[in-house]
């Protein structure tokens, strides 16, 4: 049992949140050993935490709200405000890899495109982007060049993915390849919502010396519709200080370089 005490509401909703994030889907057995209380009060737990939307109930138990397919989308101006501080200090950790001269990849996504404004300074570089917003941030960074995939244009993300977008990149050999994603767990690796994402996900693994996925503690534990890779097939994962002990043993016995960004 891991509660060592009673737990107010509150504290055993994030728990079960936490836990979640760690392992996916959880029995509601599991829910009352892990909390040391009742069948009744986990199941009002669950109740409570779904009527808000960040779970859902599945037979015997509870999964992560969005990890039985597609991860429900979000417009590209309010995922920009989210998880800011994580975001950021994630983008900061990621530039200390880049070095002048380098060929890197920014996938799609805010948190790759935070990256862009620690790239002052760089010498000779060059950065392949999908991403529209990248594109346009890169505008005012001095000495780097700058190439987009093209490809089929989703408005909702500001991006291009599909078979145009990774012809693209099979024609460049990339040092360093920033990916992003919505989900990624231990069980299901990196996944995405469509095959046109994944097919130019595969394409810039391909191409990469390196892969270095940039993703946040609260993106952990969720799957989304099509598995890209598995966390084996990375060099680097740069995720948060609020990652769980045992996830980061877990991540670090696959054989992965971990590196944890103080966000506080």
């Amino acid at each position: 049992m891991e509660s060592t005490g009673p737990l107010i509401p509150e504290q055993r909703h994030q728990r079960v949140l936490q836990l979640l994030r760690r392992d996916g889907v959880l029995s509601t057995r599991a829910l009352t050993d892990h909390l040391g209380v009742s069948h009744m009060t986990v199941r009002r737990d669950i109740a409570a935490l779904e009527a808000s939307g960040q779970v859902v109930s599945v037979q015997g138990g509870v999964r992560l709200a969005g990890t039985a397919g597609q991860v429900p989308p979000q417009e590209r101006r309010q995922r920009a405000v989210l998880e800011l501080p994580r975001k950021r200090s994630i983008a900061a950790a990621a530039a200390e890899l880049v070095t002048d001269g380098m060929v890197i990849y920014l996938d799609a996504g805010t948190t790759c495109e935070s990256v862009v404004p620690h790239l002052v300074g760089r010498r000779d570089l060059t950065v392949v982007t999908n991403d529209f917003y990248a594109v346009t941030a890169l505008f005012d960074v001095p000495d780097v060049a700058v190439i987009h995939t093209g490809g089929a244009v989703d408005k909702e993300s500001a991006s291009s993915s599909g078979r145009l977008a990774a012809a693209t990149l099979s024609a460049i050999n990339l040092d360093l390849f920033f990916l992003s994603t919505g989900a990624w767990s231990i069980s299901r690796g990196v996944s995405a919502p469509t095959l046109d994402k994944v097919e130019l996900k595969r394409a810039a693994l391909a191409s990469a010396t390196s892969t270095v996925l940039l993703a946040d503690s609260t993106k952990y534990g969720t799957t989304s519709k099509f598995q890209v890779a598995d966390l084996e097939e990375l060099d680097v994962i740069i995720t948060d200080t609020e990652l769980s002990d045992d996830t980061r043993k877990r991540v670090e016995d696959l054989g992965v370089e971990l590196r944890l960004a103080d966000f506080g």
